[in-house]
């Protein structure tokens, strides 16, 4: 049998995994936010922190920096708010999650494990490789 993988430069293979790196935090904060939005009404700091096992700081410093890049909006004393860019990327970010988690449980990897594990490949994986999963686990 041919081996049909195909060489890609080492170059093209680091850039895409640092612009993914890029995007992480954008990524898993604005679709913890909007999680916390569906399921207490309002995203806060403190929950914000709670959820993500971090400091109320780290999570001041990141909101902030979300907020400077358009994904979200903050007022002092006030619940956190997704801009329309911050809710379409937690809607893209939560649906490659879906695809990832349901392609690791279809394959036999343990629930606990398929979580965690989608939670970094979500982040680092291709929209065409995603719709490859996302044909496999329709099947």
């Amino acid at each position: 049998m041919k081996n049909r993988v195909k060489k890609i430069k080492s170059s093209k293979r680091f850039q895409a995994v640092r612009s993914s790196h890029k995007t992480e935090a954008a990524e898993d904060y604005t679709e913890l936010i909007a999680d916390l939005i569906a399921e207490e009404g309002e995203a806060r700091i403190c929950g914000v922190a709670k959820k993500l096992g971090i400091t109320h700081v780290t999570a001041l410093r990141t909101v902030k920096r979300l907020e400077q890049e358009g994904y979200l909006k903050t007022k002092p004393y006030s619940p956190i708010k997704l801009t329309a860019s911050g809710r379409a990327l937690a809607e893209r970010s939560k649906k490659r999650h879906k695809i990832v988690l349901a392609f690791l449980l279809k394959i036999g990897v343990p629930p606990d494990l398929a979580e965690i594990d989608s939670e970094g490949i979500e982040h680092h994986i291709s929209d065409r490789t995603l719709r490859i999963l996302n044909q496999y686990i329709s099947r």
